[in-house]
């Protein structure tokens, strides 16, 4: 059997005496999306700082693509493919859409943020930074000031921005916090389209989204994987709905 794009074994870290993340082992399919649920405190965000190479694992094994790289830094690993989203957007505010987006682009590439001005003007960063607007929804957004953007544009925008570098795996924090409905409803139909082309490891609270769009789903509680499955699985598991869902979910 091939090697999954991602995986983990058992992976931990300690905060003091807080154990953050506990023995997690995960595995994650080329064009998957596996979803990665659990109450506040669970571990998640620990965990996927973990992946995006900003945090180190006391111990266990991350290998991506068949590459060892619990060693390795976020600039190695996202030049190997993988990318990340936050909970806070992190876009420039003052900057448009299109100057954002060229930014990563040129980040990815290895170039100083000091020639941003160039940035949106190089057709080698605007070129892909347009398609990857256009691929979230915004492309007729390019020239709108980050700023000028609405809560779920800019989650959108932020997304153009990870998917800019061309990334195989995308770590995605709770992409749909704070969003209304209408934005919420959008960016499930952009995950649904994007999965299959890249793997998306998924952490979000919104489990209405998470049980439509997700292939597998793993539930941590208190840094630790309790179960992991397919969505009708993880629904109808007895240890699950003690733990998390609750029976009337």
């Amino acid at each position: 059997m091939a090697e999954p794009l991602l995986s983990t074994s058992g992976l931990t870290k300690r905060f003091g005496g807080l154990l953050a993340v506990s023995e997690v082992a995960l595995a994650v399919e080329p064009g998957e999306l596996l979803a990665v649920i659990g109450p506040n405190g669970a571990g998640k965000t620990t965990l996927v700082t973990a992946l995006s190479g900003e945090l180190r694992p006391d111990t266990g094994s991350i290998r991506f693509a068949g590459t060892d790289v619990l060693r390795l830094g976020p600039a190695r690993r996202a030049a190997l493919g993988i990318a990340r989203s936050f909970q806070i957007t992190s876009v420039f505010r003052e900057f448009s859409a299109l100057d954002n987006v060229s930014l990563a682009v040129q980040a990815r590439a290895g170039h100083s943020f000091r020639f941003w001005r160039s940035a949106a003007g190089d057709a080698r960063l605007s070129e892909p930074a347009r398609a990857a607007l256009q691929e979230v929804g915004l492309g007729d957004r390019a020239d709108v000031t980050a700023a000028s953007l609405s809560h779920g544009e800019r989650r959108a925008l932020e997304l153009a921005m990870a998917l800019a570098g061309g990334p195989r795996l995308l770590l995605l924090d709770e992409p749909m916090a704070g969003m209304g409905p209408a934005d919420s409803a959008a960016m499930v139909q952009l995950l649904a389209r994007l999965k299959g082309r890249l793997a998306i490891l998924l952490v979000e609270h919104d489990m209405d989204a998470v049980f439509r769009i997700a292939d597998e789903i793993t539930v941590m509680v208190n840094g630790a994987v309790i179960a992991s499955g397919t969505p009708d699985a993880v629904r109808n598991s007895p240890e699950v709905r003690a733990a998390y869902l609750g029976e009337g979910h």
